[in-house]
Formats: C-alpha cells, sequence, structure tokens
C-alpha cells in the first residue's frame, strides 16, 4: 500500500516556525524525487519546494526561498520541510508529493502522481 504520511503542522504566530514531515510507507520512494506543494480555499494548488532523490538539487517557489528549507533522508524514506520566518500567507493545507524518475522543475510545473493527505499550518499574525 503506496502511502505518504505528512506531520507536523499546527498554528503558528507570525515569525514562528514549523518542521514538517513527510513518511513514505515503501523503501522505493527513496528512489522518487518529493517535494510539498500547498493550497487554500479558492485558490489552485501552489508549489512549494522539491528535492531530487539524491538530494543533490532543490527548487524553491520565490516566495519561499530564503525561509524554507527541504531536505530528505533516504534511510528512513522521509522529507522534512523547515519553515522558518512564517507569514500569515503561508496559510494552508500543505499536502507531500512524490513521483518516480521526475526532474524536480517538472514536479514543480505539474506535480508528481502519488501525494500525502494533506496536513494545516495556520500562520496568525
Amino acid at each position: 500500500q503506496v502511502q505518504l504520511v505528512e506531520s507536523g503542522g499546527g498554528s503558528v504566530q507570525a515569525g514562528g516556525s514549523l518542521r514538517l514531515s513527510c513518511a513514505a510507507s515503501e523503501q522505493s520512494f527513496a528512489t522518487y524525487a518529493m517535494g510539498w506543494f500547498r493550497q487554500t480555499p479558492g485558490k489552485e494548488r501552489e508549489f512549494v519546494a522539491a528535492v531530487s532523490w539524491g538530494g543533490d538539487i532543490t527548487y524553491y517557489a520565490d516566495s519561499v526561498k530564503g525561509r524554507f528549507t527541504l531536505s530528505r533522508d533516504n534511510a528512513k524514506i522521509t522529507v522534512y520541510l523547515q519553515m522558518n520566518s512564517l507569514k500569515p500567507e503561508d496559510t494552508a493545507v500543505y499536502y507531500c508529493n512524490a513521483d518516480s524518475l521526475m526532474t524536480v522543475e517538472a514536479m514543480a510545473r505539474v506535480g508528481g502522481d502519488v501525494w500525502g493527505q494533506g496536513i494545516q499550518v495556520i500562520v496568525s499574525s
């Protein structure tokens, strides 16, 4: 059963930090490109960040550059999104995403095949 499970969401004041985790249920995901998207009601899904299977290439949306850091631990088949200096506009449901043999640029454009269930992040002002 293929599954991506997100954790670490919650509520935080503007300027605070949260760390999201996405754990995959299958070892094969260690060789998948993985990343995060977010979505708010009435808006299109927005790319946040992606990392290559080897962890050597990361790609960030302009809106989060310098504030968010994406990393992965292939031994744990887990991806982490460290979110610092959070802003109210970061409020959204965040979705983990994965796909095999996909570049981070392609993931940013169209997303991968496998999605997590989503977790809420609320940043209050």
